[in-house]
């Protein structure tokens, strides 16, 4: 298992959801922290690259399909660290262009460094 940190921003939008869909979308970000290295190395992270002008190369997505929401992850290997950057609805446009403005502002950092855990409810 990888260890699991969200910047503050993504663990707002995770508490922002119904507590059953929130969930559903942790026990989904558990499942995919036993190996979120891309599906080329055997994993379950399905990588991005450039989506909608966006430059997401780096980071992968979390699909849950039935309950519309998407997860946007990086990952820290050295540390064995998943870093959650976008819980949010499976709009593509509205998705992709929150986690590159968090990008723009966190930088490299979303790929070096852990930044904060999930308390349990």
């Amino acid at each position: 298992m990888w260890d699991i940190s969200f910047i503050p921003e993504a663990k707002k939008d995770l508490y922002k959801l119904d507590k059953n869909i929130r969930t559903i979308v942790y026990a989904g970000i558990e499942k995919v922290s036993s190996n979120p290295l891309p599906q080329s190395e055997g994993g379950y992270g399905k990588p991005l690259g450039n989506k909608h002008g966006n430059n997401l190369t780096g980071f992968f997505k979390i699909k849950y399909k039935n309950i519309g929401i998407r997860v946007v992850y990086t990952l820290v290997r050295d540390k064995k660290l998943m870093n959650i950057i976008a819980v949010s609805p499976r709009d593509d446009d509205y998705c992709y262009s929150v986690a590159e403005k968090r990008k723009r502002k966190y930088g490299p950092e979303l790929l070096t460094s852990e930044f904060e855990k999930l308390e349990s409810d």
